[in-house]
């Protein structure tokens, strides 16, 4: 309730007025299914929070399933007006956004979702090598999201060094796939659709997965046995891109609408992604998997290779992204992410409303709707 209150008292408080405004419908792009938290929470409750918050003068038309644009394109779709505003992964188009993919390299090293997310939010927001980046594309950055920490899911216990040793691990490939030599284990490329049968039949032996798979869509608790609760990092994307004119032609209290708003859908979506993982770990722990902390000696190397992964980050990426040091880069995140670890002591992440208030306080509420994006 003190959501949807909050969401009402934005378009009063944003000065907004459906007599004053002519209404406007965008097309918005989400290759998600209607039921994934990325579209449920940032696209189909977002868009009734906009036409609240904005008196009706804002609409969206929710395309779900790639049904506008598909996911590879979806950046174009956004730059050549096909859709106002889309769900983009960078991953897609690494050619056209390295410094982005820099930062999804680095957030292998994340253990913490929300910190990521919300660092992701404000780096994008905020640094000027970023934005620049998404204009040239054709896009403004409204926000990020980050996947909840990858575990090992396998067939057999993991605990330490020796357990990994000549398993086959399918990965993502980058660092998840150097990790998994590092361990001494064989990285596998199997599409994510391809895992379960895979596990089941033996020809993988783990997955690198965030734990909501093991309970939703791919359910891989029907075959796995053994769940390493080892942080190795997130995926970043961004929720919302809006397509530049589009974004320019809104009237200053509709962009303040869309800020706020974008402050209480990202919140939801963090809540629902660890609200998701702890169901799923303790439905995999009722179902008889056995849910395991690493030992001291895995842990350890996994921080040796993070270190070494973090050092060489900025040359390996000059090399294969063809960019520019991207060291400011690299440390911007850092710093973003250990101040969100901060701002979140102590905060309910269950509670959707307790997150969304210091998303705003210290995100959102700050960035200014009449300049911001016009540049």
């Amino acid at each position: 309730m003190k959501l949807r209150h909050a969401i009402i008292g934005l378009a009063a408080l944003a000065g907004l007025s459906s007599a004053a405004l002519s209404q406007q419908t965008w097309q918005a792009s989400n290759w998600l299914a209607p039921a994934h938290i990325l579209n449920e929470f940032v696209y189909q409750k977002w868009a009734e929070d906009v036409a609240r918050a904005t008196n009706g003068s804002l609409r969206l038309q929710v395309h779900s399933s790639g049904s506008l644009v598909p996911a590879p394109s979806t950046m174009q779709g956004i730059r050549d007006g096909v859709a106002q505003v889309g769900i983009v992964y960078p991953g897609y188009t690494p050619s056209e956004q390295p410094l982005n993919n820099v930062v999804n390299d680095l957030v292998f090293t994340s253990d913490d979702d929300f910190a990521a997310a919300f660092a992701f939010t404000e780096l994008g927001l905020t640094h000027p090598k970023l934005q620049a980046e998404w204009r040239r594309n054709g896009g403004i950055f409204g926000g990020g999201y980050a996947t909840p920490v990858y575990n090992f899911i396998c067939m057999k216990p993991i605990r330490s060094v020796a357990d990994v040793r000549g398993l086959k691990i399918r990965t993502a490939g980058g660092a998840q796939s150097n990790w998994v030599r590092a361990l001494g284990g064989v990285p596998v490329s199997v599409p994510i659709g391809d895992v379960y049968s895979g596990l089941e039949r033996g020809s993988i032996d783990c997955t690198l997965s965030d734990p909501t798979n093991l309970d939703k869509g791919n359910k891989f608790w029907e075959v796995a046995k053994a769940v390493t609760r080892l942080p190795m990092g997130v995926v970043l994307g961004a929720n919302w891109i809006y397509n530049r004119d589009a974004w320019k032609a809104l009237t200053t209290p509709q962009r303040r609408a869309l800020l706020d708003t974008m402050a209480v859908a990202s919140a939801r979506a963090q809540v629902a992604y660890h609200v998701g993982v702890n169901a799923a770990i303790d439905g995999s722990r009722q179902r008889g998997l056995a849910i395991l902390a690493p030992a001291d000696d895995l842990t350890a190397k996994l921080a040796e290779f993070n270190r070494d992964f973090i050092a060489q980050l900025p040359k390996t990426s000059m090399e294969a992204r063809r960019v520019q040091d991207p060291s400011d880069l690299i440390q911007a995140f850092r710093e973003l992410e250990t101040k969100w670890k901060k701002l979140l002591e102590g905060v309910d992440r269950t509670n959707p409303d307790a997150v969304a208030a210091v998303l705003r306080e210290h995100l959102y509420g700050k960035v200014d709707a009449a300049t911001y994006g016009l540049n």
